[in-house]
C-alpha cells in the first residue's frame, strides 16, 4: 500500500492566482502498477512538463498545487461520480481504463467500484482539499481568487478530437467560470502574437476543476489552459524542447502577468 502523500508541492501564494497541476504526477501506487499493462506503466498520458514551463509563476507569487500520482491511478480532473463532461464524445473516466488511444491500461479486471471509491478517498479528495484551501486563503487575501487549471495533450488524438488542436486551448465553461472581462484580457495576449494558435471554448471548455470551482459571483475566478504538447516538445520521445518552449513561456508569461493583476470589478 502506498504511503507517500498524493500532494507533490504545495506552495501558498501572495498574488490572488492559484495555480492547479491535476495531471503532471507519474507516479503510481504499488497496488495500482501492480495490475497494470506496461503501456499503463508507462503512463504516456501524462501533462508532460507543464510544471515547467509555468515555473516562473511560483516565483511570481502564485499558489502551486502539484500532485504526485499519475491520472491512470485517478483523475483528478473529472467529477467525484464520473458523470460525463463532454456527454456525446468519448471519455476518459474518474479511473481510467483505456488509454487516449484506446489501449487497455489493466492487465485483468479494472478497478471495481469499491477499488474506485478507495482511490477517490486516499488520492482525489486530499488534492481537491488542498486545493480548496489555497482558493479560500488567496479569497481571504484578496477578496477574490484566479485558479488557473493547467494541462497539456498530444497535439493530434483521433479518439478524443479530429484533426490537430490548436497550440493553445482557453476554457471558461463557456463563458460560466470566470468574469468576461477576464477571458477577453487573455484573448488579447494571446492575439497580440502569432507564432501560436489559439481558440477559446474549443474542444476543451474546462474539466471538473474549472467548473466546480469557478464561480465569478462567489469571488473565484476559473480557466482551463489545455496547451498542444507540439508547441513544446518531441511528443514521440516526450523530451522538452528548450527553444520551442521559449517562445511558449513568453506567451505564458504574459498570461500570468494579467491574471495575477486582475481585480473584478
Amino acid at each position: 500500500m502506498s504511503t507517500l502523500p498524493p500532494v507533490r508541492e504545495r506552495v501558498a501564494g501572495v498574488t490572488p492566482l492559484v495555480i492547479s497541476l491535476p495531471h503532471v504526477g507519474t507516479e503510481l501506487p504499488t497496488e495500482v502498477v501492480a495490475t497494470m499493462t506496461a503501456r499503463g506503466r508507462a503512463v504516456e498520458d501524462t501533462d508532460w512538463h507543464v510544471e515547467r514551463l509555468y515555473s516562473f509563476a511560483r516565483a511570481a507569487g502564485a499558489a502551486w498545487l502539484q500532485p504526485r500520482y499519475s491520472r491512470y491511478a485517478i483523475d483528478l480532473n473529472r467529477p467525484p461520480g464520473d458523470e460525463a463532461l463532454y456527454p456525446g464524445q468519448a471519455s476518459t473516466g474518474l479511473c481510467p481504463t483505456l488509454t487516449f488511444d484506446g489501449a487497455p491500461l489493466y492487465a485483468g479486471e479494472p478497478p471495481d467500484p469499491a477499488e474506485i471509491a478507495r482511490r477517490r478517498e486516499r488520492y482525489w479528495a486530499p488534492y481537491h482539499l488542498a486545493l480548496g484551501e489555497l482558493i479560500a486563503a488567496s479569497r481571504a487575501r484578496h477578496g477574490f481568487a484566479v485558479l488557473l487549471d493547467a494541462h497539456s495533450i498530444r497535439s493530434h488524438v483521433p479518439r478524443l478530437f479530429d484533426g490537430r488542436l490548436p497550440d493553445i486551448n482557453v476554457g471558461t465553461n463557456d463563458g460560466r467560470s470566470c468574469s468576461p472581462a477576464l477571458a477577453a484580457g487573455v484573448m488579447e495576449v494571446l492575439g497580440r502574437q502569432t507564432r501560436f494558435t489559439h481558440v477559446l471554448n474549443g474542444r476543451f471548455k474546462g474539466g471538473h476543476i474549472t467548473r466546480a470551482y469557478g464561480q465569478p459571483a462567489g469571488g473565484v475566478h476559473a480557466l482551463q489552459i489545455e496547451l498542444a504538447q507540439s508547441a513544446y516538445m518531441d511528443e514521440d520521445a516526450t523530451l522538452f524542447d528548450e527553444t520551442r518552449a521559449a517562445a511558449l513561456i513568453a506567451v505564458l508569461r504574459g498570461i500570468v502577468a494579467l491574471l495575477g493583476d486582475f481585480k473584478p470589478h
